[in-house]
């Protein structure tokens, strides 16, 4: 039992500075608001995961890649992985204006269980602040939607992936069972 209990202290200890270095990374310092409201801390709430940040839009012809998100969130998520995904109407207009329309279409045509966030900008000048960080740390603009963002469970930007990039690409995957392992 004493072994048990040791062994379960050490383990809490590792993820607690896994979050705590997440919160003192640049990139997860910040706050979002949910799709549907609420604000939420993003190195309190994801910190120690690796995550996928991806720029979503529902009327886009890349919408498909929802369904491979929500697969990505299924076959990962036990093991601290979750995706993010920020609607944005920046490339050509391609997100409905109702967070509740966006929830909607998401979850009924693919299920989207993970975690959404309100809409907002994620070009340049005008971009909400996950995406602001993510350019300070190294990471390229997105040119269209559906562009990923890989950060590791310390909080820093680790790889992206076009548009054309398909969530389930083996390139994905590959990426995150390595960061899973860090």
């Amino acid at each position: 039992m004493k072994k048990f209990v040791c062994a379960m202290l050490v383990t809490v200890a590792a993820l607690w500075s896994s979050v705590s270095s997440a919160c003192e990374s640049e990139v997860l310092n910040v706050t979002a608001n949910r799709l549907l409201g609420e604000p939420v801390s993003l190195c309190e709430a994801y910190g120690g995961k690796v995550l996928l940040v991806v720029n979503t839009a529902s009327q886009c012809g890349y919408a498909g890649q929802l369904g491979g998100l929500q697969a990505l969130q299924q076959r990962y998520g036990a093991q601290g992985f979750s995706v993010l995904g920020f609607p944005s109407a920046d490339f050509g207009g391609q997100e409905f204006d109702s967070a509740e329309k966006t929830a909607e279409f998401c979850k009924i045509n693919y299920g989207v269980e993970f975690p959404m966030f309100e809409k907002g900008a994620v070009k340049a000048a005008e971009a909400q602040p996950l995406f602001a960080k993510l350019y300070a740390a190294g990471a390229p603009q997105p040119r269209w939607n559906y562009h990923k963002y890989l950060v590791g469970r310390d909080g820093r930007f680790l790889s992206d992936f076009d548009t054309r990039v398909e969530p389930e690409d083996e390139r994905i995957r590959t990426a995150i069972e390595a960061a899973l392992q860090q």
